[in-house]
């Protein structure tokens, strides 16, 4: 087969990069190269700011995709190695696929915390989340180590079983929040298995899967994955989360011997570096993601200290007519002041999207300009039932603690905290329904100077958000 473009990655940049390349390309053959049957439509989008957007996915098969995109042909094989030199790419099912422009959305893969061992599990995608899922039903307690948005969504969903939830940091969710966030979430884990109210309507991506079509190394979840499995234990009643701080995991070992407890034995054991053995049905692996970019015949390509394929601002790797999006790439260019990257599906599919812009142009020798989504770092979620919006430096990144915070909280209904440096505003946190978001934006992207308005900038009796509209 023969394609201008040539897409490898049935994820959600790859998705996104190969139907923007039909939506800007519609007379130039588009070949998507997916090991997953999971292919993703966006559909329902709505802007909630400048910058940030609501939409849904619909999930679709191959034949309804190129019904849209005409152009669009999917091939359901796994790549065994590309030729960069001679352009083509060669499945496993030995098909060659020749291309002018490769774009490479290969994703990524879990830390595994130990490899091989069917007590330790990894969630990435949506195989690991079927056995996960079966896993859970006849379990009593598990040990989930990380503190990333996958552990955070574990700890909040999961019903009728005993956590321990093993960290890092002296916080719990310390990947998106600051403490007094963590304090502010704390309550929820307090309170678990009291807790009845339903969680709202989902407004954004939803993926579903079926059990047979599961297939390893497949797409990434993105959010409310845990909406469509039944991860719920054999315990009728949810005891709180015990969380182990400032930890880490030694060793793992399925040696028959007694735990803290001293009560019963386990399938698997954990010794943390607190000096704890804890015995569990299974641990749960959430500690971050590998890019995928060992792929036979990319050894040219150049790579991040992190593995990913470095990117410039064009996306465009080391090597002519290749590109990269997504979890598999990192940015090597020069960043705005308020973006960075982070491996998380809203810029997946941002960069999916500006990939393709990236090739059009370039196939047609037409000049490129980056796309305003890199100007500031946006991230819209969901933690404890909590609406998340994350804008800019939220963290204080890149500021090296040259920073004030202005904080108003209000317990159980929101927490708002804003990021100054020299009287400007640089990022923010917005958890629940603030209707800051887009005023937020505005202030950072337009660095006015707030110094004149001090705490007032956070009074809940003055509509401020109107004045800046």
């Amino acid at each position: 087969m023969e394609g201008t473009f040539v897409v490898i990655g049935g994820g959600i940049a790859g998705v996104s990069c190969a139907e923007s390349l039909a939506f800007l390309a519609p007379e130039e053959r588009v070949i998507l190269i997916t090991a997953s049957p999971l292919i993703k439509a966006v559909t329902n989008i709505v802007p909630l700011s400048q910058m940030m957007t609501r939409f849904d996915v619909q999930e679709r098969d191959a034949l309804s995709l190129s019904e849209m995109h005409p152009s669009i042909s999917i091939i359901h094989d796994t790549v065994m190695s590309v030729d960069l030199v001679n352009k083509y790419v060669e499945t496993e099912s030995g098909q060659i696929v020749r291309y002018k422009k490769l774009c490479l959305c290969n994703g990524a893969s879990p830390k595994m915390i130990a490899q091989d061992n069917p007590h330790v599990l990894g969630i990435r995608d949506t195989e690991s989340v079927n056995n996960f899922s079966k896993k859970v039903k006849n379990a009593r307690r598990i040990v989930i180590v990380g503190n990333g948005g996958i552990a955070t969504e574990i700890v909040h969903e999961i019903q009728g079983i005993e956590m321990i939830w093993v960290i890092k940091d002296k916080h719990i969710s310390a990947t998106f929040v600051d403490p007094g966030a963590a304090e502010f979430f704390q309550y929820k884990l307090l309170k678990k298995g009291n807790d009845t109210s339903e969680d709202g309507i989902v407004k954004r991506m939803k993926y579903k899967i079926a059990d047979e079509q599961a297939v390893a190394g497949g797409a990434a979840l993105g959010p409310d994955w845990h909406r469509n499995y039944n991860i719920t234990g054999i315990s009728q009643t949810s005891s709180p989360v015990q969380v182990e701080y400032s930890c880490e995991l030694v060793a793992i070992s399925s040696e028959s011997h007694h735990d803290e407890d001293n009560t019963e034995n386990w399938p698997i054991y954990v010794k943390l570096t607190n000096g704890k053995n804890i015995g569990c049905d299974f641990v749960v692996s959430a500690t971050g993601v590998i890019p995928n970019s060992v792929m036979r015949g990319s050894e040219e390509l150049k790579r991040g200290e992190d593995g990913g394929y470095l990117v410039d601002d064009r996306l465009k790797t080391s090597e002519k007519d290749v590109f990269a999006a997504g979890d598999v790439c990192t940015a090597n260019w020069d960043l705005a002041q308020h973006w960075f990257q982070m491996r998380l599906w809203t810029q997946a599919m941002q960069m999916g999207r500006y990939a393709a812009k990236s090739m059009v142009c370039e196939f047609r020798g037409e000049e490129c300009l980056q796309d305003f989504c890199f100007e500031l770092f946006t991230h819209v979620t969901k933690f404890f039932g909590f609406k998340v919006v994350l804008l800019g430096l939220y963290n204080g990144q890149k500021l090296k603690g040259e920073y004030e915070i202005l904080l108003r909280v209000t317990k159980g209904a929101e927490y708002v905290k804003l990021i100054l440096k020299n009287g400007k505003l640089q990022g923010a946190v917005l958890i629940g329904e603030t209707n800051l978001e887009e005023m937020c934006e505005n202030l950072i992207l337009d660095q006015l100077d707030l110094s004149v308005y001090g705490e007032d900038l956070l009074n809940p009796d003055i509509d401020v958000e109107d004045y800046f509209d």
